[in-house]
C-alpha cells in the first residue's frame, strides 16, 4: 500500500512534490482542510439564501455577462453550463505528468476554505489521483487570465460524467469510468464551476514539471561541461575561488565549486598547459551556468508561492463574511517566471552547443570531427549541425509571450498574461535543452578516448563508464541517430556525481 500525502494548508515544497510523484504517493484530505471546505461551503449558502445581492459568479453570469442576474432555480444549471461552454481546448494532448499535477494543484488551491466547493468535489478529484484516472486536456485555448479556463475545463469536465479520460492506458468516455466505479456525476452547486475553472493549475503544473527538470538539467550542465572542459584540455584558474569572490553572484559561486570538486583529482586538469586562455564558451562557465542558475532560483520562488495560494474567484472568507471578486486568477506572475526560465535555459543550450563546436574543431591535439581518418569518415560532424538547429529553434521559443495581449470578453477581461502560452514554450525548451546536452556529451566522451592514457577525475571516469556500456565509441561512421536517443534516456536515468545528486 502506497505512503498517504494529506492534503492541508501546510506549505508545499518541491521536493515534497517530487517525493509525491516519484514515490507515487495517494492523496486525502486533513481532517483541517475538510473543515476548512465545510466551513467555507456552508457559509456561502447560507449567504446566497440570506440576500438577494447580486454576487459575481454565483448568482450572476461570467466575463462580460456578469450584469445578468440568475435566478436561485438556475445556480446549478449556471455552473453546469459555465463547465461545458468552456470546455474549448484544441491542439496536442496535455502529458500525462502534467495532468497529474494539475490534479495535485487543483485539489490543494481547493482544500483552503476559500473557494465554496462541495467536500465530495474535491474528494472525487483526489479518486481520479489516487486511481490514475486522467482527464483529457488540451494545451490550446488558456489566455492565462481568468484562470486557465479551457483547460481546466477539460480537465473537470469528467466530474459531471463529460469528457474524456486516460485510464490503465484506455482513452475512455468519462461516463464509463464513472459506471466502473459506482460514481455519480457530481451536482455542482453555486460557485463551484467557477472554483474549479478558474485559477492558474494549468501554467503553474507545467511550471513545476519544467522547474523540476530545470533543477535536474541544470545540474547536468556542470557534469557535462566538466566532461567537456577537460576533454579540451581546458583550464582551471577560470574556477578560482577568488575570481568569483571578487563578483559574488549566488548562481556563480556555485558553479564554480562545482567545478573544482568535479574535476579534482583529474590528471588533464592538473597538467601543463600551451594555451593561456579557453574559449568563453569554458572560461566563462561560472558566469553563465551560474546566472542561469540564479533564474531558477527566482522562478522556483514565484512558483512556490503560485502553489500555495487560492487562485480562483471570487473569493471567500467566512471568517470576516466576505465575498470579494478581484484577480487572483491573473498568472502575470507566472507568465514573466516561465519566460524567464525558457531564456535562462536556452542558455545552457546555447552554450553546450559552442563546446560541441569546439570538441570537433579540431584543437588542442583532438582529430577533426572527433573521428580517425577524417575525410573519410564525417565523425560528429552532423551532430553538431543538429544541436545547432536545436538551439536555433530554442531561441526562437523564447521569445515572450508575457509581453502579448489579446482583449477578450467583450473587452471586461482587456488584458491578459498569456502565461499559458508561456508554459508550453517552456516544456519545449526543457526537451529541446535536454537533446543539446545529450550530444555534447556524446562529443565529450568521445574526445577524452584520445587523451587516454591520461584521465579524467574519479567520479567523472564513472560517468564515463557508465555511458560506454550504453553508447560505443565510434571508430568509423556509423548511423548516430539511435546513439544520440541512447544519450539523451541516459542523462535521464543516470546518477550525476554525488557532489550534485
Amino acid at each position: 500500500m502506497s505512503d498517504v500525502h494529506h492534503i492541508s494548508s501546510q506549505h508545499l515544497s518541491l521536493e515534497r512534490i517530487e517525493e509525491i510523484i516519484s514515490r507515487r504517493y495517494s492523496l486525502a484530505l486533513s481532517q483541517e482542510a475538510e473543515e476548512r471546505i465545510l466551513h467555507c461551503y456552508n457559509y456561502l449558502h447560507r449567504k446566497i439564501a440570506s440576500t438577494d445581492k447580486s454576487i459575481y459568479g454565483i448568482n450572476t453570469g461570467f466575463g462580460s455577462l456578469y450584469k445578468k442576474q440568475i435566478s436561485h432555480d438556475n445556480l446549478e444549471q449556471l455552473q453546469r453550463n459555465l463547465m461545458m461552454s468552456h470546455a474549448c481546448g484544441m491542439g496536442d494532448e496535455v502529458p500525462a505528468e502534467v495532468v497529474k499535477l494539475m490534479l495535485l494543484l487543483k485539489i490543494q488551491s481547493l482544500a483552503y476554505g476559500n473557494s465554496g466547493v462541495q467536500l465530495q468535489t474535491v474528494k472525487r478529484l483526489i479518486d481520479f489521483y489516487n486511481r490514475d484516472i486522467y482527464p483529457i486536456v488540451y494545451q490550446q485555448g488558456s489566455l492565462g487570465a481568468s484562470g486557465d479556463l479551457a483547460p481546466l475545463a477539460h480537465l473537470c469536465l469528467p466530474l459531471i460524467g463529460l469528457g474524456e479520460v486516460y485510464y490503465q492506458g484506455y482513452r475512455l468516455e468519462s461516463r464509463h469510468v464513472l459506471e466502473m466505479f459506482s460514481w455519480e456525476p457530481i451536482a455542482l452547486q453555486a460557485k463551484e464551476g467557477l472554483a474549479l475553472l478558474n485559477g492558474t493549475q494549468f501554467m503553474s503544473a507545467y511550471g513545476v514539471h519544467c522547474l523540476l527538470q530545470s533543477l535536474r538539467l541544470s545540474r547536468t550542465a556542470d557534469v557535462v561541461g566538466a566532461l567537456s572542459l577537460d576533454a579540451f584540455d581546458g583550464r582551471i584558474e577560470p574556477f578560482n575561488h577568488l575570481i568569483h569572490q571578487a563578483r559574488p553572484h549566488r548562481g556563480q559561486i556555485e558553479t564554480a565549486a562545482t567545478f573544482r570538486e568535479l574535476l579534482q583529482g583529474s590528471e588533464l586538469i592538473g597538467q601543463f598547459k600551451q594555451h593561456v586562455q579557453d574559449p568563453y564558451s569554458f572560461r566563462c562557465i561560472p558566469q553563465v551556468h551560474g546566472a542561469s542558475k540564479d533564474a531558477i532560483h527566482y522562478t522556483e520562488g514565484v512558483i512556490l508561492t503560485e502553489i500555495n495560494a487560492v487562485t480562483d474567484n471570487p473569493n471567500i472568507f467566512p471568517d470576516e463574511d466576505e465575498i470579494i471578486s478581484g484577480g487572483n486568477f491573473h498568472g502575470q506572475p507566472l507568465a514573466l517566471a516561465l519566460d524567464f526560465l525558457a531564456i535562462a535555459l536556452a542558455e545552457l543550450g546555447s552554450i553546450s552547443e559552442r563546446r560541441t563546436y569546439q570538441l570537433i574543431s579540431g584543437s588542442r591535439g583532438l582529430p577533426d570531427f572527433l573521428v580517425a581518418e577524417p575525410g573519410l569518415n564525417s565523425g560528429f560532424m552532423i551532430t553538431q549541425y543538429t544541436a545547432a538547429s536545436i538551439v536555433s529553434q530554442t531561441k526562437q521559443l523564447c521569445t515572450p509571450a508575457s509581453i502579448d495581449t489579446i482583449p477578450s470578453s467583450n473587452g471586461q477581461e482587456d488584458h491578459v498574461s498569456m502565461g499559458s502560452n508561456a508554459a508550453t514554450k517552456l516544456y519545449n525548451v526543457v526537451q529541446n535543452v535536454e537533446r543539446v546536452l545529450a550530444i555534447e556529451l556524446m562529443n565529450a566522451a568521445q574526445a577524452m578516448e584520445f587523451r587516454r592514457p591520461q584521465r579524467t577525475s574519479a567520479p567523472l571516469e564513472q560517468l564515463l563508464a557508465e555511458f560506454r556500456e550504453q553508447i560505443p565509441f565510434v571508430s568509423t561512421d556509423r548511423v548516430m541517430h539511435p546513439d544520440m536517443e541512447r544519450s539523451v534516456s541516459f542523462l535521464r536515468t543516470c546518477h550525476l556525481p554525488a557532489a550534485l545528486a
